[in-house]
């Protein structure tokens, strides 16, 4: 990954629900709130161009502008505008953070102040998974694919290497927030596709996957 240099205390928020991003993986954006876009202006003028992505969390402060604490920071690698003034862009999975607050300001978007410690593996090169069985999950998500009605190319899945498969699939289902939370903290590639399998195999038995990440 390209370093970017320090990366900074204080980040522009982009509180979208069920919207997730990890680390050394990429996720596209459709922007069109005005304030948003401004965002995307002021992030372009930076030497990191980076976004903090995280999740609202209302249950936690009581109120619809709460956050979870651990959000992801993408940096911008793509961008065009659109005619009608929207933008598209893709950011690129950074470091996992932990949010200590908002900050007050005159910005029309919201900022949060973070730290980085504890997610230092995240800048590494990649991560690998040496208790994953590759056929036995592609099994467990052919029968997910198969009864969600969804299609695939199997033949990308198959050659993807383990941590771009695991963190892929993990941004694209379609889980509630709140497991998408739970696969963004999860604290290694392993406990990932972990949760993963948990969630795919608990949809399989018509169950609540929520209840039984509990």
């Amino acid at each position: 990954m390209k370093k970017i240099g320090d990366l900074p205390d204080l980040l522009p928020a982009f509180p979208l629900p069920g919207a997730l991003l990890l680390p050394r993986s990429r996720l596209p954006l459709h922007v069109f709130e005005p304030r948003y876009l401004a965002m995307v202006d002021d992030a372009l003028k930076t030497q990191g161009r980076l976004i903090a992505m995280i999740q609202p969390n209302p249950g936690r402060t009581g109120d619809e502008n709460g956050l979870h604490m651990i959000g992801c920071a993408g940096r911008i690698t793509q961008f065009s505008e659109m005619e009608d003034g929207r933008y598209m862009l893709t950011l690129a999975g950074v470091s996992r953070f932990r949010l200590i607050g908002e900050v007050d300001g005159f910005m029309p978007y919201r900022r949060v102040e973070v730290n980085w410690d504890g997610f230092e593996q995240d800048r590494n090169a990649g991560e690998a998974d040496l208790e994953y069985d590759r056929d036995g999950f592609l099994n467990l998500l052919s029968k997910y694919f198969t009864i969600r009605d969804l299609s695939a190319d199997w033949e990308t899945l198959k050659e993807a290497d383990d941590e771009l498969l695991i963190n892929s699939l993990s941004m694209m289902l379609d889980f509630e927030p709140e497991d998408k939370q739970a696969l963004l903290e999860a604290p290694s590639l392993s406990t990932r596709r972990e949760t993963l399998v948990t969630l795919i195999e608990y949809f399989l038995r018509g169950g609540d996957a929520e209840e039984m990440m509990q």
